[in-house]
């Protein structure tokens, strides 16, 4: 069963915008609200918003995506804890999906396997709305995710794999480079980037995790 945890974590409860936003019905009469941005866990009906903001940021640029809509929707399903997704109104605006691994290092086949209950987690993708990005969305929502981990009583480390250009993002987010990567996909290759999940007390008893 999906995990709805922003009961739970202190990195996963709504937060709200600071200036309503003023909204007018078709009876012209005018209302404000206090639309929250909730970060919660993906379930298998995000899937389809979760491949179409994945499909065009990557494919444009690299012409494949990290997961296909069938990983997608396995993922979410096996493992929901490890996603994370942003909404704002009600509408996904980034998302991160990870899975759980065994090994030291990534290789080809966790890009299609999780495995439970592991002290690594695989992060596959991170990925914004093209019409929300160059806002900082996708260093904060990798911020909460990893701060989220924390919270969480298996995973010790984050890995993930990435093409050069982004490396400079990963390392000021605290990832450290790891080497180049095994993965290779449509003879592109990555580097890999590991984040120590060091703290984890700390964070549970400052926080109220």
């Amino acid at each position: 069963m999906t995990q709805h945890l922003s009961g739970s974590s202190p990195f996963l409860k709504p937060f709200f915008l600071k200036t309503p936003v003023r909204v007018v019905n078709p009876l012209g009469q005018r209302r404000h609200t206090l639309p929250a941005s909730e970060f919660r866990n993906l379930t298998p009906q995000d899937a389809i918003s979760v491949f179409e903001i994945e499909r065009e940021a990557f494919v444009s640029v690299s012409g494949e995506c990290p997961l296909t809509l069938e990983e997608v929707l396995r993922f979410v399903r096996q493992c929901p804890e490890l996603s994370l997704g942003w909404f704002e109104e009600g509408q996904l605006v980034a998302f991160i999906i990870g899975t759980g691994w065994d090994k030291e290092r990534l290789s080809q086949e966790a890009m299609t396997l999780h495995v439970p209950n592991t002290s690594t987690v695989h992060i596959h993708v991170l990925s914004v709305h093209r019409h929300c990005r160059q806002q900082g969305k996708g260093s904060i929502l990798l911020w909460r995710y990893l701060q989220y981990l924390r919270c969480m009583p298996h995973p010790r480390r984050a890995l993930l794999i990435c093409e050069d250009f982004l490396v400079p993002f990963y390392l000021k987010a605290g990832f450290k480079e790891k080497g180049p990567s095994a993965i290779s996909v449509s003879n592109m290759r990555f580097q890999e980037m590991e984040y120590l999940l060091g703290g984890q007390a700390y964070a549970r008893r400052n926080s109220g995790c």
